[in-house]
């Protein structure tokens, strides 16, 4: 499966290491190159330094034969933009957007973005592990 994946903090690397390790052909793209450090040292994909809403970056990371594209960045309007082009413009058939603000995750699922928000998941997880301990 060849996956590119916009954004290279915490969760883009780590999704980029956990494909790579399973041979999967990965590209990640970061504006800040300094980002790559968090990949590991036998990571064998492709790392562009650039902004996966330009079409000649993404296009770079091979965008055009990909199979799954992950929106990763720090910003919600980065991750939307970016999943909505490599949906409609590339026809990419499964792109996932982390959004962190849960209004707009759930006006881009209904959209048919398929979206993680990592507010609401988070607070789920929290309540549930207090549940029944009163």
């Amino acid at each position: 499966m060849k996956v590119v994946i916009a954004g290279c903090g915490g969760v883009g690397a780590r999704i980029a290491a956990t494909l790579d390790q399973a041979a999967h052909r990965v590209s990640v793209i970061d504006l800040n190159a300094a980002q790559f450090r968090r990949l590991p040292q036998d990571f064998s994909g492709k790392a562009i330094v650039g902004t996966g809403i330009d079409e000649d970056v993404l296009k770079a990371a091979d965008i055009e034969d990909a199979d799954a594209f992950f929106a990763v960045t720090q910003g919600d309007n980065t991750n939307i933009m970016t999943a909505q082009i490599a949906q409609t413009v590339f026809e990419i058939p499964h792109v996932v957007a982390r959004i962190y603000d849960p209004v707009r995750e759930d006006t881009y699922r209904r959209m048919g973005i398929h979206t993680v928000c990592p507010t609401t998941t988070i607070a789920s997880l929290m309540l549930s592990a207090i549940q029944g301990t009163s």
